[in-house]
């Protein structure tokens, strides 16, 4: 077994390794991932909702001496049109439908894969 120095040696030589794999591999991956995104109609709003939403930041408040200070609750509203029913805009062979809003359904995405259109789905009228 080598010594102290010689260890170390070895990991920084290792580190720099799979920081060049890392950097040669990088740009295929996210070509990779874009195009299965498209593939899927998957969004960055989708990707965010299966990690978990972004946490709101709020701002330490200043406490004065001799001052009380009620702590204020980050409130969301909800969306304008959040609750709202939309016509389906898609249909799907069985009969399936999508509004156009959200992830594309896996139905879609799909066919999609296999060289259809989208708007080949569309309803007309």
């Amino acid at each position: 077994m080598g010594n102290l120095i010689d260890i170390q040696n070895q990991i920084e030589k290792l580190q720099k390794q799979a920081a060049d794999i890392k950097t040669r591999e990088f740009d295929k991956t996210v070509k990779d991932i874009l195009a299965k995104m498209r593939a899927f109609g998957i969004t960055l709003r989708d990707l965010q909702s299966a990690v978990g939403k972004p946490r709101q930041r709020l701002g330490k408040a200043k406490v004065m001496p001799g001052k009380k200070t009620a702590a204020k609750k980050a409130v969301r509203k909800p969306a304008a049109k959040s609750g709202v029913k939309v016509a389906a805009k898609y249909r799907g062979p069985k009969g399936e439908t999508w509004s156009g809003r959200g992830s594309m359904p896996r139905w879609l995405a799909d066919l999609v894969a296999q060289g259809k259109s989208r708007e080949s789905f569309a309803i007309k009228g």
